[in-house]
This record gives structure tokens, sequence and C-alpha cells, in this order.
């Protein structure tokens, strides 16, 4: 019987949290799966754009963080 893999594998065959037992069925299902294998490089390359992204705090939230500690008597930021 052939087990069929979702995307939820995928994650967690990326990120290295499964039996290393799944981790041969996988990618050997990789390997006889155009479509599975398709699916597998566009989240690599997701997960590579997204751990690229270094997120700002908004100049809202920075003034506000600003005014707080000085209302507070904190040191200046």
């Amino acid at each position: 019987m052939t087990k069929l893999f979702t995307p939820n594998d995928l994650v967690r065959y990326i990120y290295q949290e499964m039996p290393e037992v799944e981790q041969e069925l996988l990618m050997q299902a990789l390997r006889d799966d155009q479509d599975l294998m398709q699916e597998y490089l566009e989240m690599l390359s997701t997960i590579e754009s997204l751990d690229q992204i270094r997120p700002l705090p908004s100049e809202k939230v920075v003034k506000a963080i600003k005014m707080r500690a000085h209302s507070t008597g904190l040191q200046k930021v």
C-alpha cells in the first residue's frame, strides 16, 4: 500500500520532524510523483522567501512605546 503524503507531511519533512522510516518513504514518493515534487519545491521556495523577511514595528508602535517610556520616567529609547 502506498502512503499518500499531505502538505503537512512535506512541512514535517522540510523541518526534519518525521521519523527516519517515514522520511525514506517520502523521499521515494518525491522521486515517483512529479506533482508531489513540484509542491515540495514550491514549499522550499516559499520558506526561503519567508526566512528573508525582517518585519519592523510600525512607526505608530514605536511612538507609543516612546511615549509610554517617557510618561513613566524610563530612560530615553
